[in-house]
């Protein structure tokens, strides 16, 4: 039954957002966005793909999801010290702008050495069937079979990404250093998730296209 509550819980909370986004998404202005982008690229590469794997790839990322993590940053809901004043002045419509633009760009299409078949195997299995084992579900429930992501449930694309800030990412969740994603769901998860799992997984969405 507690499942069950949580599970209507994390769906009524996306449907609040979507109705809230709703309108924000529809007049984003791509152009607007692309002009204020400028101060992203040193992190995230002037396509958003970025050159380091301790940033992440922005391209191609859901509008919805990016919108979020701008105005979380801004209003101290999630913390990045890399950011800190970069989108303090930032309104909510500034903040989908420059999302809008990102959004548009062309995502990332990694590719994962295969020198290590047993680790990708394990990632493979931990994102599309999970760990029942452990209470892990499967991440392709939320994040889709292609690493893509729903936008309208603020769900990021995952495929792609780099492996070191997806390991990274992951370890703040665990720790709890990070807790913006909707209901701490993966809070939950990641701190169920051994380092082995974690590396896993995130060389596994490093090569999913």
């Amino acid at each position: 039954m507690r499942k069950l509550l949580a599970s209507l819980a994390i769906t009524m909370g996306a449907v609040g957002i979507a109705h809230a986004q709703t309108d924000y998404q529809a007049d984003a202005d791509a152009s607007a966005g692309q002009e204020m982008a400028q101060t992203c690229a040193a992190c995230h590469g002037q396509q958003g793909i970025s050159p380091s794997g301790a940033f992440p790839n922005i391209a191609g990322q859901q509008m919805s999801y990016l919108a979020k993590q701008i105005m979380d940053i801004r209003d101290g809901d999630r913390m990045v010290p890399q950011m800190a004043g970069l989108v303090d002045d930032y309104s909510d419509q500034d903040a989908w702008d420059v999302a809008a633009h990102f959004a548009r760009q062309d995502a990332n299409l990694g590719q994962t050495s295969d020198e290590d078949a047993e680790l990708l195997a394990r990632g493979e299995e931990l994102y599309r069937a999970g760990d029942m084992s452990k209470g892990i579900p499967a991440c392709s429930a939320c994040h889709t079979p292609t690493g893509v992501g729903i936008g309208s449930a603020v769900y990021p694309g995952l495929s792609g990404q780099h492996a070191e800030y997806t390991v990274s990412t992951l370890q703040d969740f665990a720790a709890g250093d990070r807790n913006n994603s909707p209901n701490n769901i993966m809070g939950d998860i990641a701190s169920k998730m051994s380092d082995s799992d974690m590396e896993a997984v995130a060389n596994y969405l490093l090569g999913l296209n």
